[in-house]
């Protein structure tokens, strides 16, 4: 999938996801506030803040589809990731701020109970909501799209957050003298919203601060550099990552006996080698370097220093 249709691909499944949200929203607070409990309008209000995600989400999409330009020479892809930084904080703050509403709740009586609206828009959204996530999640794949990816997660948040919301309607129904544990389930959601929004948020803010790419994903780029003719041996392997893509910095030892151009066509086939089959790389830079026979560099423990691959 180019570019071009990840984009459309990604404000397409937002498109869908909105106008479920918003069906979804309205409908569970609505159904929380007649039916009277706290812990599905907790669920309704968590539906809510899935809205502003995305609606940041169409707007991020028309920046980060910018080509590169003399001030982003890299692209605009890392708009991505704070996208994706910010659907992660906003869950958690929606999050903390519920549960600090239920537990100043908890201890209060219940002189109405909730009813059987309450629990039918609970258990409606689990199921609508799970089948958002996993349609989501696979567009969110295709699209190659991390924002996207995180929007899925949210959705799911969601389908997870409903079945604590379900439960302690269900119980309260059925055992009056323990209507309190709606309040209860009230906070469990929160608890869910919470471990979300760090899933979302952790793996995002690694990219802002340059982590690398993985073991895994490093020494597959380092055998891939081996892979082509005339590398004799890879090092000072370094990795970032720009939005979702991998940059890719490495210094390749050629033949001393060849001549520059011979040297730098090598270098241009590693390129070429990486961009089309590499584990999700965007850009790459090459150094090449000289090397006599029988003396390139010898394969090195992996570390936090820039790799070498023999």
């Amino acid at each position: 999938m180019n570019e071009r249709e990840s984009i459309r691909t990604v404000q397409r499944a937002t498109i869908v996801g909105l106008m479920a949200n918003i069906i979804l929203a309205v409908g569970k607070v609505t159904a929380g506030i007649i039916g009277s409990s706290a812990a599905v309008v907790a669920d309704g209000i968590h539906s809510f803040t899935d809205l502003v995600t995305d609606l940041v989400l169409l707007i991020g999409t028309r920046i980060w589809a910018q080509p590169p330009d003399e001030r982003h020479p890299h692209g605009h892809r890392r708009i991505e990731t704070l996208i994706t930084v910010f659907i992660g904080f906003s869950l958690a703050a929606v999050g903390i701020g519920l549960g600090w509403d239920a537990v100043n709740h908890l201890r209060e009586p219940r002189t109405v109970l909730p009813t059987g609206l309450a629990l039918g828009a609970a258990a409606i959204s689990v199921f609508s909501k799970e089948w958002l996530f996993r349609w989501t999640r696979v567009r969110a794949s295709q699209a190659d799209s991390p924002a996207l990816m995180a929007n899925a997660w949210h959705h799911r948040s969601d389908a997870f957050s409903s079945i604590p919301a379900v439960l302690a309607v269900g119980a309260a129904m059925i055992f009056p003298a323990y209507a309190w544990v709606d309040r209860l389930g009230a906070f469990v959601v929160c608890v869910f919203i919470l471990w979300a929004a760090w899933g979302i948020f952790h793996p995002a803010l690694q990219q802002l601060v340059d982590a690398g790419a993985p073991t895994e994903v490093r020494d597959r780029i380092g055998t891939m550099a081996l892979e082509v003719d005339g590398v004799v041996a890879a090092h000072a392997l370094r990795t970032r990552y720009v939005g979702p893509k991998v940059a890719v910095d490495l210094h390749v030892e050629v033949d001393g006996n060849l001549t520059v151009a011979q040297g730098f066509g090598i270098a241009r086939e590693v390129k070429k080698h990486l961009l089309a089959n590499g584990p999700s790389v965007g850009d790459v830079v090459v150094q090449v370097e000289p090397v006599k026979e029988g003396q390139g560099s010898q394969l090195s423990a992996l570390s936090s220093q820039p790799e070498r691959v023999r």
